[in-house]
């Protein structure tokens, strides 16, 4: 039989591995707890949606970019006597104070959509406030108004976003309808796209530069209200009082929460 003759070398060779090991396994239990404990973190939710048992929805537009068809979805929602939700870009703002004013003018909401559209999840706290308080000054100065809405850029989100948002008494406001209107669709795809997913509380996304956007806008409007729904700025199809968001973002009302109409 061969014995093992264990040398000092080699004792040090086995203690060096052995400590190695040790020292794996408690980075290992030290990394598995940190993504226990990440995962356990409740995620926050936007509103998407909005828990109503009235037939009412809302349509909004983004307006990040190009100005060129404004007055004209401003006079068709005049025409159909329809009041929307303009989210406004910071730097849209400066671009176009005279159409920002028409907005307002005409009775429509207008909501922040950060003042330079970045992915604010990328930004740290102070950041996020930053985007978000100084498109609010911007709007405020040519409105008289703070806005109280604000949806982030590219729908793009986190705890850090919706905390924010929410430290600024504000609601933090995605869609549960994409029109899908920045792929250029056909004005009818849009209309049967918005159709096929309308409900009571529904949030339509839009936007003021999609090359269909007015001439499917009427055909939308026409839709919607044949199919018996009221068309409201979002701020009248947010519940008031307490609420909470499930995990698909519908909002729905907490406490002595009640809906408002």
């Amino acid at each position: 039989m061969k014995l093992m003759i264990l040398t000092k070398h080699k004792l040090i060779v086995m203690a060096c591995c052995a400590l190695t090991a040790v020292l794996t396994l408690i980075v290992s239990l030290g990394s598995y707890g940190r993504a226990v404990e990440a995962s356990t973190e409740e995620k926050k939710v936007p509103i998407y949606s909005v828990d109503r048992k009235e037939k009412v929805v809302s349509i909004s537009f983004d307006a990040a970019w190009g100005n060129e068809q404004t007055g004209t979805l401003l006079d068709i929602l005049d025409k159909y006597k329809v009041k929307s939700t303009f989210f406004l870009v910071g730097q849209w703002v400066d671009k176009y104070p005279d159409d920002v004013r028409a907005i307002s003018e005409a009775g429509h909401d207008i909501g922040n959509h950060s003042n330079t559209h970045a992915h604010l999840p990328q930004l740290d706290g102070s950041g996020i406030e930053d985007e978000l308080e100084s498109c609010n000054r911007k709007i405020e100065e040519i409105t008289g108004k703070c806005p109280t809405l604000f949806r982030p850029p590219y729908g793009d989100y986190n705890n850090a976003v919706v905390d924010s948002t929410n430290g600024l008494d504000m609601y933090c406001v995605q869609w549960s309808i994409d029109s899908l209107d920045w792929k250029n669709p056909s004005p009818q795809a849009m209309v049967e796209r918005i159709k096929s997913k309308l409900c009571p509380g529904s949030i339509i996304l839009m936007h003021n530069g999609a090359e269909n956007t007015p001439e499917a806008l009427p055909m939308i409007i026409e839709m919607i209200k044949s199919e018996g729904y009221k068309i409201v700025p979002i701020s009248q199809i947010l519940l008031k009082g307490d609420y909470e968001t499930d995990v698909q973002g519908k909002m729905k009302a907490v406490s002595e929460a009640s809906s408002g109409d």
